[in-house]
């Protein structure tokens, strides 16, 4: 989640090669991810990822994003989902509606606590309570101490409601563009290993 919303073009997407892994799909928060937003990076340099698009990002309904989430599991099945902040309760309440089916993983990142007060608390009214069960997928929550959007134990709260491994990373603000975080290689590194279980559990 961001203080202002952002307005740029799609990266254009190079071509899809299956033996590159499972297809990724990035799950945005409220105001989509801009340009420079690690989100963004990893969609331009993994050729099987790509985003899924919103209708409205800045007045987020609940019906319209799962519908939207739903339709792009459909065309990529065994996507992993990478999502950030208000999207972490998007996949929570997707898996809740749908049992999960299609999804391979996921990858929750500064998931924003949708009970909270302050600015932009009021959009995310109809996200909440966020489900806590377990999430029938492999899944991976990441979070900062720092972050404005929850706090540290409420993160963790969640990944031990979704079953979740909790990676603490810190003082890390939102994990996002104002926190620093570009690129984020240590990220995609978190992704490969979440990617390598999902493979593995299939294998099984």
């Amino acid at each position: 989640m961001t203080p202002a919303p952002h307005t740029f073009e799609t990266p254009r997407r190079r071509g899809r090669d299956d033996t590159d892994g499972p297809p990724i799909l990035i799950v945005p928060g409220l105001y989509n991810s801009g340009p420079d937003h690690w989100q963004t990076h990893w969609e331009r340099e993994l050729p099987n990822a790509e985003r899924v698009e919103q209708q409205d990002w800045e007045r987020p309904l609940l019906g319209d994003w799962t519908i939207s989430l739903a339709e792009a599991v459909r065309r990529r099945p065994g996507a992993i989902l990478v999502a950030h902040s208000l999207g972490c309760a998007l996949v929570a309440h997707f898996a809740q509606v749908t049992g999960g089916r299609g999804v391979g993983g996921a990858m929750l990142v500064a998931p924003a606590d949708v009970n909270r007060e302050g600015p932009a608390g009021r959009l995310l009214v109809g996200f909440s309570p966020i489900p806590r069960q377990r999430l029938p997928f492999p899944t991976l929550v990441v979070a900062s101490r720092n972050d404005p959007y929850v706090e540290i134990e409420r993160a963790e709260a969640f990944a031990r409601g979704w079953g979740s491994t909790f990676v603490d990373l810190g003082r890390a603000g939102h994990i996002n563009v104002d926190s620093g975080h570009g690129p984020w290689p240590k990220g995609r590194t978190l992704l490969k290993g979440l990617i390598d279980q999902v493979e593995a559990t299939r294998r099984i």
